[in-house]
């Protein structure tokens, strides 16, 4: 087969590794890519929201399959304008995208198939918003309802935050037209974690779990970032509570989107709060998470190749995965500033020292190699990953590697896995 990839970050670099083992792949490609990726695939210098360049180089290289890493060009319509020229994407329609492009289309979703979520109301209007606010006090929960990269979630402990968060976005349009309407919910107790599950319109297979870690600090403190770390099994969520999940929450939502006309078909992620009532959605997206992925795709002994074109057929009613009975875990690199103004340009030394340390597996972001260099391109850099039997080891290997880089201007959590592990 011959694949495209769609992405640039550590995400991608994980997918043109696992796709490259495949024993069905013939060519592999990645647009944009990084330097990660060309370790893999034959990099294209296509950005991802470029729909019609990436359907016309895909239909000239007579690609089978296209694989896109980031939500944005799903919600722009990439798998739909692939469709028509016959070319197979493992990615929902822009219609079913919106389970992620639109955060009160998933709650209305929710409220259609009975899925336990919280409590919610939308507004168009920020007065009627800051109302509601005073109405229902704080703790409580401000999103973005359109796609805001990750920017879009405010947490607030006050009234006060909550009213400055819906001043930012509606008023002061800090995220553009994605912030002009919100979704105000009630704030969720609980374990936050990830679950992923592949599906082909109808029928839904688990693709393991995870935990991630958003604020930029040890501890959870400091700004909310694109993820700094994650790690596979979670224990919060046992084979029980995950099938618990799978029944009440993915395959509800699988099956209200097709009686909609909407059959999603790609990766499914349920962001979940493990409350003291059981498991209830935060949000969905659609597709995997980074750095959730790479623990996942570290964990997967099947051919995800064949995972993937099985989806996009409508054949996962008798498709069954087998996972690797390891431990994973990804610790994030990020160029010093992040997740404000990144410094750009930097040179990575040490990174075979690194890759070189037993079981440790590293995927580049935010990188490229310029006169012969490895250097820093973006915010998130690197994600070390490892393996272990169990987390702990997976943990030492992770951190080992990290202290084999010569990287001064990169910087770390050093506490991943800390909900898992006791100090």
């Amino acid at each position: 087969m011959r694949v495209l990839v769609v992405g640039s970050g550590g995400r991608e670099h994980a997918l043109c590794w696992a796709l490259a083992g495949s024993p069905l792949l013939t060519k592999l490609w990645c647009a944009p890519g990084n330097a990660g990726t060309a370790e893999f695939a034959e990099n294209v210098p296509i950005g991802v929201l470029d729909i019609a360049a990436l359907v016309r180089f895909a239909k000239e290289q007579q690609v089978d399959l296209v694989v896109p890493g980031p939500e944005a060009p799903l919600v722009a319509g990439l798998a739909d304008a692939l469709g028509l020229e016959g070319i197979a994407c493992c990615g929902p329609s822009a219609a079913a995208a919106r389970i992620e492009g639109s955060k009160s289309f998933t709650k209305e979703l929710c409220d259609a198939a009975a899925i336990p979520t919280a409590l919610w109301e939308r507004f168009d209007d920020a007065e009627a918003a800051r109302a509601f606010v005073r109405l229902r006090g704080a703790p409580i929960v401000v999103k973005a309802d359109g796609l805001a990269a990750g920017k879009g979630v405010v947490v607030a402990a006050s009234v006060a935050e909550a009213e400055a968060a819906i001043a930012a976005f509606m008023e002061e349009g800090s995220l553009g037209e994605a912030g002009r309407s919100v979704v105000i919910e009630e704030c969720l107790v609980g374990e936050e974690v990830s679950l992923f599950a592949l599906c082909d319109g109808t029928h839904a297979i688990p693709l393991g779990a995870a935990q991630d870690h958003k604020r930029v600090g040890d501890g959870d403190t400091g700004p909310n970032t694109g993820g700094m770390g994650a790690y596979s099994p979670p224990p919060a969520l046992p084979p029980a509570l995950e099938a618990a999940a799978m029944e009440r929450i993915i395959r509800p939502a699988l099956a209200e989107l097709a009686a909609q006309g909407t059959p999603f078909r790609g990766i499914l992620f349920a962001g979940l709060m493990l409350t003291a009532d059981g498991p209830k959605l935060i949000e969905f997206n659609a597709r995997f998470g980074d750095p959730e992925c790479q623990t996942l795709l570290l964990r997967l002994k099947s051919d995800l190749l064949a995972a993937l074109q099985a989806a996009c057929d409508g054949e996962l009613a008798d498709f069954d995965l087998r996972w690797h009975d390891q431990a994973a875990i990804a610790v994030v690199m990020a160029a010093r500033g992040y997740p404000g103004e990144p410094v750009k340009g930097t040179e990575i030394r040490g990174i075979e020292r690194a890759a070189a340390v037993p079981g440790v597996r590293v995927f580049h972001a935010g990188t490229q190699r310029l006169d012969g260099k490895l250097v820093a391109s973006g915010g998130r850099v690197l994600t070390i990953c490892a393996t272990g039997a169990d987390l702990r080891a997976a943990r030492d290997a992770a951190y080992e590697a990290v202290a084999a880089l010569d990287w001064p201007e990169g910087f770390c959590r050093r506490d991943i896995g800390w909900r898992a592990l006791p100090a």
